[in-house]
């Protein structure tokens, strides 16, 4: 009620026109072209491109710009609709750069992200997106509903910037704790070798491994990269599960004991909340517990300490990976269990708070674009004329 009245205030009694999108913009031939390898992290000209991001990369080449303007981009395989008023150098092909024929551009862009239905597959859209019905109203309707999603907008931007600098600082925070309770001075505490003090394996592959996958209720967990879950410290669950006899061929580990990726993003530590096999990616540590609180290990493995060790042992030999011998030779701290409990208790607090953030925004900015959505349209909500 509140929208239908304020809107009919603004409209006056004047009926609202509907047109195709193809009707009210025309398209823009861009001058220069460039290729994804050529983009570069910084320059005095920015890219547009039909991915995700706003702005895909920087060039200092003296190519022409796509001038300064109101435009409105369409990526014709991504369907990304972007607003862009500023000069800019297309990226690659595939996509559509519209100028809208009439004075609020905005409100164009508005309009077509508000009514254009994605068609979710890979070719070219354009031919169907420019058939996009979109309302027309008075100039001063346009600019009004601009004004309101533009608030919407910045408030979404400024939420967002302050949940992020907050995160950030969190972050910093943990991190100097760990670092400095972690730290220790010479003969404060006993140091000893990993490898003396807890089992570390590799992981096994039965192969081939589909042969091994299972449905059953008994099959044993089969624990991937892809069911641990950002910020979290355990893996409590896995998308699969392998046959009694491919764990066999494996390494089956149980709840409590330590796992991490030894390629790519390496040495990122995470405990078993559940029974499972690993694969020959993953390296495990285990029956560490006459020494070592399970927590206090957690976090020293995921110091920056810990960290470095791990890279400079792998830049300065010929290994590519965290093999088990380099987390073997890595020196523990080793204080009194309670004191290992005292540290874990001050770190769980920095860590929880961190995390807390962590899940918070993307929550809370998705939130923010549901409420953003819902508005706007609302906003544009016009009646249809009768044909």
């Amino acid at each position: 009620m509140i929208q239908s009245n304020f809107m009919e205030k603004l409209l006056d009694g004047v009926e609202v026109e509907w047109k195709t999108l193809g009707e009210v913009v025309k398209t823009v031939t861009a001058p220069t072209k460039v290729k994804k390898d050529e983009y570069k992290i910084s320059g005095k000209l920015p890219i547009i491109d039909q991915g995700i991001e706003f702005i895909a990369g920087y060039t200092d080449e003296d190519y022409i710009p796509v001038k300064e303007d109101e435009y409105i981009v369409f990526g014709d395989h991504s369907e990304h609709i972007k607003y862009v008023n500023f000069a800019f150098i297309q990226g690659a092909d595939g996509l559509k750069i519209l100028k809208p024929k009439m004075d609020n551009s905005k409100y164009i862009y508005y309009a077509f992200l508000n009514f254009y239905q994605k068609e979710l597959n890979y070719k070219r859209h354009w031919t169907s997106a420019k058939d996009t019905l979109i309302p027309i109203p008075p100039l001063k309707v346009q600019e009004e509903i601009v004004r309101i999603l533009d608030t919407f907008t910045e408030l979404t931007a400024e939420l967002t910037a302050e949940l992020t600098a907050e995160l950030t600082a969190r972050k910093k925070q943990y991190t100097y704790y760990r670092d400095k309770l972690l730290s220790f001075e010479e003969g404060e505490v006993e140091w000893k070798v990993l490898g003396e003090i807890a089992k570390i394996q590799r992981g096994a592959s039965p192969r081939p491994i589909a042969k091994y996958i299972t449905d059953d209720k008994n099959g044993v967990p089969w624990i991937k990269i892809g069911d641990t879950v950002p910020n979290s410290k355990y893996v409590s669950r896995t998308e699969q599960k392998i046959t009694q006899e491919g764990s066999m061929k494996s390494r089956v580990l149980k709840k409590g004991d330590f796992i991490m990726s030894n390629s790519m993003s390496f040495g990122r530590p995470y405990i078993l909340n559940i029974d499972g096999a690993i694969h020959d990616g993953w390296a495990a540590i285990s029956d560490f517990e006459n020494n070592l609180n399970s927590d206090f290990l957690y976090h020293y493995l995921s110091s920056n300490l810990v960290q470095n060790y791990w890279l400079s042992r792998i830049n300065s030999g010929s290994v590519s990976n965290l093999n088990a011998d380099i987390i073997k030779s890595l020196q523990v701290p080793v204080p009194p269990l309670s004191e290992q409990e005292r540290i874990v208790s001050i770190l769980d607090k920095f860590d929880a708070l961190t995390s807390s953030i962590t899940e918070g925004l993307p929550r809370e900015i998705e939130l923010r674009q549901k409420q953003y959505e819902y508005y706007r349209n609302m906003l544009l909500s016009f009646p249809k004329q009768e044909v």
